[in-house]
């Protein structure tokens, strides 16, 4: 499925030509600016119809013409749909423009999704300009082949934010370049926000320019907690405030960027009874990549393959043991295995309906009591037929589920449960004989906070849902999480 361009031929133009024409005048317009950013990969830009904020954006995407960027993860706000706590993108495989198609990369969408709060809707894309109007503005600048990532925010809790700007921060790269799409301050009474009257006039721009120039010099500085507090304390109406605040928390420390352009809707006429301010943005980020692997490529495929094979054999002869014996099938399989499955380490395997994504089993061993790729191929076989929550798979089923597996570091004590890192961590709580654990991923698929989680977690141990807020104990791990 491709999702087609609903705004070209009115916020933007409507044929291929007509794309380029209108860019052109803006790079002859703004051919003599010195770039004082090198080589950026974070931009920030507005997403009003090209007539009114173009030109703006182009002073930002011109810096990044002829980059060779791999894939483009594009942060926006939601105007037509509410979304909480989540991070929403499209279901399709591509985004389409009077240019062309842009792919998009579902294989990062599913790895974010494994470790923060994101979910699929087109319709929601569909709908949504601040993703649309930015696509034809990066083709221009990085040509035809680049992925996009665009995702959409609505309001993101502090636990919710920390946990998708860790996974983004976690998986941007030097081939990622990070775009926000963001208006600044929206002024006139439609607006709810007009402190200086709506009689017009230089000095209402002034003043407006003033509150914008505040918030975008703690955007420069990387400074997200004082953008968030600044936008809370002056009320300013930046529509990609969440967007821009989530890209403040995901940049490197020590990251700072640069006001490239700033104008408003008014500045043509000078009709300031109503207005909407622009602002282009442009920094390097030093983004760290994917935190180091135990696991590459090649031993995740490898698990992947043990587990998916122990599940059918055991399925297949109606639970008679498959793996024991020195002769039998995993013996001679790990004769190819990788090194570092044979390390000993926990493992869960978990099993989901591909075309519903329900749970149909999840079972594993928190401790390193044996090789991985034993630890593995044994709970393919139990998360399949020995889940006491679930009837066995049946043979008939076996196509249609995905085989996701979890390599676990060493479980260790904290002091309290306020040291629990949602989307990082996985947990178990001990209190009075009863236990239970979650991985890291639960959380973020749920969407669930710190306590909400830690509330869901006592249950599953059979407790009360307030239980874990006094003498439970804790401890957390860590997982390399991977599927089909």
């Amino acid at each position: 499925m491709t999702i087609e361009s609903t705004i070209a031929g009115s916020w933007y133009p409507g044929t291929a030509d007509g794309i380029r024409e209108m860019a052109g005048e803006w790079e002859r317009s703004s051919a003599a600016d010195a770039s004082r950013v090198s080589a950026p990969n974070v931009l920030v830009l507005p997403h009003a119809g090209w007539a009114y904020s173009g030109r703006t954006a182009w002073r930002a995407v011109r810096l990044v013409k002829g980059a060779k960027f791999q894939r483009v993860v594009l942060l926006a706000p939601s105007h037509r749909a509410w979304i909480e706590n989540r991070l929403v993108a499209p279901e399709a495989d591509a985004v389409s423009t009077p240019l062309g198609e842009i792919r998009i990369d579902n294989e990062f969408v599913d790895r974010l999704a494994l470790v923060a709060p994101v979910v699929k809707n087109s319709k929601v894309h569909l709908a949504e300009h601040a993703t649309q109007i930015e696509y034809p503005l990066l083709q221009l600048a990085l040509g035809g082949g680049f992925s996009i990532v665009p995702l959409v925010a609505g309001s993101l809790g502090a636990d919710q934010m920390a946990m998708c700007a860790r996974a983004l921060s976690r998986m941007m790269d030097a081939d990622t370049l990070l775009v926000v799409s963001s208006d600044f301050t929206h002024y006139g009474d439609d607006f709810s926000y007009a402190p200086y009257g709506t009689k017009g006039g230089r000095g209402v721009r002034d003043r407006v320019a003033a509150v914008d120039a505040e918030a975008l010099a703690f955007v420069e500085k990387g400074d997200a907690d004082a953008f968030a507090a600044n936008v809370r304390d002056t009320g300013a109406t930046i529509c990609g405030r969440v967007p821009i605040e989530l890209a403040l928390r995901a940049l490197p420390k020590g990251t700072s960027l640069s006001r490239v352009h700033y104008e408003t809707s008014g500045d043509a006429d000078e009709d300031f009874r109503r207005f909407v301010c622009y602002a282009a943005v442009a920094g390097r980020a030093a983004w760290r990549g994917e935190e180091a692997r135990v696991l590459d490529a090649e031993a995740r495929a490898f698990l992947l393959r043990v587990a998916r094979e122990s599940m059918e054999r055991a399925v297949r002869s109606s639970g008679k043991s498959v793996l024991r014996g020195r002769d039998g099938w995993l013996a001679a399989v790990q004769k190819d295995a990788p090194e570092s499955v044979r390390a000993k380490m926990g493992a869960f395997v978990t099993l989901n309906d591909r075309t519903t994504g329900a749970l149909r089993g999840c079972i594993g061993e928190i401790l390193p009591m044996r090789p991985l790729v034993d630890a593995v191929a044994a709970r393919a076989v139990d998360s399949a037929l020995h889940d006491p929550r679930f009837m066995p798979v049946t043979e008939r089923e076996l196509a249609n589920l995905r085989v996701e597996v979890s390599a676990l570091t060493p479980p260790k004590p904290v002091g309290s449960w306020r040291d629990i890192v949602l989307g990082r961590d996985g947990m178990t709580l001990e209190k009075g004989g009863a236990f239970a654990v979650f991985l890291p991923q639960v959380a973020p698929e749920q969407g669930w906070d710190l306590p909400t989680t830690l509330s869901h977690l006592a249950q599953k141990a059979g407790l009360p849902s307030d239980a874990w807020r006094d003498g439970a104990k804790f401890e957390t791990f860590q997982a390399e999480v991977f599927h089909e």
